[in-house]
């Protein structure tokens, strides 16, 4: 799974890649040659006391050395340039991915998980392609230059390779092995301490209002304990493998110090040869380090690398269509026909045999219980959901088969959780029309009943909003993601219970704007307050996920019994009729 993100997401950068292989093949020749040449030095300059041919080749060495670190500098700039080019394109490709994903992938993977995979996962992998870029290509040229050059110094004695290099390679598979598994268990520890750090400080007042401070301390404890267990047990596979290659590579110059002396002293090898063997020798070890390094890597990086494709291939049930309506007469009549919706897997649908008509200059509300489906139907009409039965008709047109910007630009939504990003108001009241004016945004706050707190700020328009709207109150945030809607103009609006958090006389006021504002549109309004929606054209009970009545108020609490009881539950008979 890594080669093949890599080899994917690596294709447009082959030549820098080509570029830092010259480079890194230069500097590697270039720091095998420098041992030869120390080794005629001593064989032919210092033995012979022949300053001429120190000087000349000791010229030579530096002209050498020069080049080996032009060239090395200039690798690890392109390699580091394409390491964060990889890291680029990744974290785009999964904010793509799932900015496609419905609210069902996203809930499949949950939002912490998400963004570990975005950031430290991706980190992973890049990080991986800067070491390799850097490391993995010298080392085995490096190990096979070495071996090469060492048969040249002295072959007897490269004998002693034969034990030492597969002793190596038999450490750095044991423990790389063993590696794996904790990798990706670290990755998931990771996840669970994103979650519920993340669920702490979404829900800090929670928390407070119930003194459980002492309780979700235990349970961030428990989860960074799990995390920090995994992660030593990683590390101390790290620590072993240094000691253990350090260990192989001092007793292996030991041996060639040792047998070596012995062939200078019966006159087999010259002293210089020894010497350069002994580079070579280090060379070659320090390239199975590198090599050992890597590997150290491979086994989290391969995790995360599978982590990122898992995100990658996982295909949005929300498909885009492959010959998308464009346009459309923009009259917002709204048709649900027979529509049904069931989660997967689920035994029981959530809707079923809905059919409803919105027209245009009509207010059409949703009324009912806890969990009869309200907010699940009014999320298909923008498709943050497809129907798993029947069809949702935006002017006669199947919502699946028109473009989305279309369809964006025709429904607009107010969410049950009305949500601010950072940001300023003005930047939030131009979310979904950019070419908004000044005058366009007071007009929205207006409707909206929000222009009076909004210019009661010091800096009005552009006074800053902090993630989530949470520098503002519940109602402040809910008017002004009415404003956000209303600064579009569609033709369709949905109003999913976005009046809950407003006093009664606001609400009377807001609702008489808005009134005259959407008079030509379709306005939908799931609401729970019966006060709020009794004035609607045509009022539907959801009961279990089936429409279990239609009509007007005074229809609906004459001949149907749930609307009625949802009425006296809230307002006394006298105020109901």
């Amino acid at each position: 799974m890594l080669i093949r993100i890599l080899r994917a997401h690596l294709g447009p950068y082959t030549r820098p890649i080509m570029i830092t292989v010259g480079l890194q093949l230069v500097a590697t020749i270039a720091i095998l040659y420098l041992p030869t040449l120390n080794a005629d030095i001593i064989d032919h300059g210092v033995i012979t006391g022949d300053v001429g041919y120190i000087v000349r080749i000791g010229g030579i060495m530096l002209g050498v050395a020069a080049v080996q670190i032009i060239c090395a500098g200039a690798a690890v700039y392109f390699s580091a340039q394409t390491a964060m080019a990889l890291g680029r394109d990744l974290r785009a490709a999964l904010f793509d991915q799932v900015q496609s994903f419905s609210v069902r992938e996203v809930g499949r993977f949950g939002a912490p998980s998400l963004i570990t995979r975005a950031t430290n996962d991706v980190q992973q992998v890049q990080m991986l392609a800067l070491m390799s870029f850097t490391l993995m290509v010298s080392a085995p040229i490096m190990c096979l230059g070495g071996i090469v050059l060492a048969l040249r110094q002295d072959a007897r004695l490269s004998a002693l390779l034969v034990v030492i290099v597969p002793v190596l390679g038999t450490i750095v598979v044991l423990i790389v092995s063993r590696m794996r598994p904790l990798g990706r268990a670290m990755q998931e520890r990771l996840d669970a301490v994103n979650r519920i750090l993340r669920e702490q400080i979404s829900g800090l007042r929670v928390i407070r209002a119930f003194v459980r401070d002492d309780y979700e301390q235990r349970r961030f404890g428990m989860a960074n304990a799990e995390l920090t267990d995994v992660s030593l047990r990683f590390g101390q596979l790290m620590a072993l493998m240094f000691p253990l290659v350090l260990t192989v590579v001092n007793v292996s110059s030991v041996a060639v110090l040792w047998f070596g002396a012995h062939r200078i002293d019966a006159g087999q090898m010259q002293i210089g040869a020894l010497t350069a063997f002994l580079s070579y020798l280090m060379q070659i070890l320090m390239s199975v380090m590198m090599a050992t390094f890597m590997f150290m890597m491979i086994p989290r990086a391969e995790v995360c690398a599978e982590r990122i494709q898992e995100v990658l291939v996982t295909g949005s049930t929300l498909l885009p269509p492959a010959n998308p309506v464009r346009s459309l007469d923009r009259h917002g009549e709204l048709e649900l026909r027979d529509v049904g919706f069931r989660y997967p897997g689920a035994q029981e649908p959530v809707l079923r045999g809905i059919s409803v008509r919105a027209r245009p200059g009509q207010t059409t509300a949703i009324i009912g219980g806890t969990g009869s489906g309200k907010t699940t139907l009014l999320g298909l009409i923008p498709r943050l959901a497809d129907a798993t039965e029947g069809s949702v008709l935006v002017d006669g047109v199947d919502v699946r088969e028109l473009d989305p910007a279309l369809l964006a630009a025709t429904v607009g939504l107010v969410p049950q959780k009305p949500y601010l990003f950072s940001g300023t108001i003005a930047t939030n009241l131009r979310y979904g029309n950019p070419d908004a004016t000044d005058a366009d945004l007071w007009v929205a706050l207006e409707i909206a009943q929000a222009r009076e707190f909004v210019e009661a700020m010091p800096d009005g328009l552009e006074t800053a909003i902090a993630q989530g709207g949470t520098n503002v109150s519940g109602g402040q945030r809910q008017r002004l993601a009415i404003a956000r809607v209303l600064v579009c103009r569609p033709q369709v609006y949905l109003f999913d219970d976005s009046f809950s958090a407003l006093d009664y006389a606001t609400d009377a006021r807001l609702r008489a704007a808005l009134a005259r504002e959407t008079a030509a549109a379709t306005v939908v309004i799931v609401a729970q307050r019966v006060a709020t929606i009794r004035e609607a054209d045509q009022i539907i009970v959801l009961d279990g996920g089936e429409v279990v009545g239609t009509g007007t108020h005074h229809q609906l609490l004459a001949g149907n019994t749930t609307y009625r009881e949802i009425v006296l539950s809230q307002l006394t008979e006298e105020e109901a009729a």
